[in-house]
Order: structure tokens, then C-alpha cells, then sequence
């Protein structure tokens, strides 16, 4: 959210059951801001997006596609947890109910 104005800093929960990505305000609050229901999603690195500069990228954005084919573009902290991310998520859209 500090590069890319638009962009909100969120934290997220990932669930299998059901297979859901919640998001949070990271200053505190019990209640879920909203979900990506992830089952059936397809969700991949993402290398050069529209209408960014290449100081906003880093290499460390990925986007989820949900089976209802509504596209969510996040950023990681590092490519390292980009990765984790994407494996997890997979998984999960895979096997969670």
C-alpha cells in the first residue's frame, strides 16, 4: 500500500475448510474485512503488471482467479514468501472443501 496509493495492507488467514483466503485490518479487529473463496481458483506469480511502474513490482506480486473468474492481484513481502503463498494457495484450491 506505500508504493501503489490504491493498494491497501492487509492481513490474511488462509483456510481449507472451507477453502477461503480471509483478509484483515492489520491495525486489530476479529471480523474479516472480506474472503477469496479459493476452491476451484487458479492463482500464479504474476511478472509484469498494466499500469505499474517496475519499482512497484519487485518481482513479488501474484494474482488468484477465483472459479467465478473475479482476478485478485496481492503483494508479498519477498519473492521468497511470494512463493509460499502461491504453493499454499494452490493446495489448497485443490484439496480444501
Amino acid at each position: 500500500g506505500h508504493r501503489r496509493k490504491n493498494w491497501k495492507v492487509r492481513k490474511f488467514v488462509l483456510r481449507d475448510d472451507p477453502a477461503y483466503l480471509h483478509y484483515y485490518d492489520p491495525a486489530g479487529g476479529e471480523e474479516p474485512l472480506g474472503a477469496i473463496h479459493l476452491r476451484g481458483s487458479v492463482v500464479s506469480a504474476v511478472e509484469d503488471m498494466p499500469d505499474s511502474k517496475k519499482y512497484d513490482v519487485d518481482n513479488i506480486l501474484f494474482e488468484i482467479i477465483t472459479a467465478n473468474d473475479i482476478h485478485y492481484y496481492l503483494q508479498a513481502a519477498s519473492s521468497a514468501e511470494r512463493t509460499e503463498w502461491i504453493r499454499a494457495i494452490q493446495a489448497v484450491s485443490r484439496t480444501g472443501k
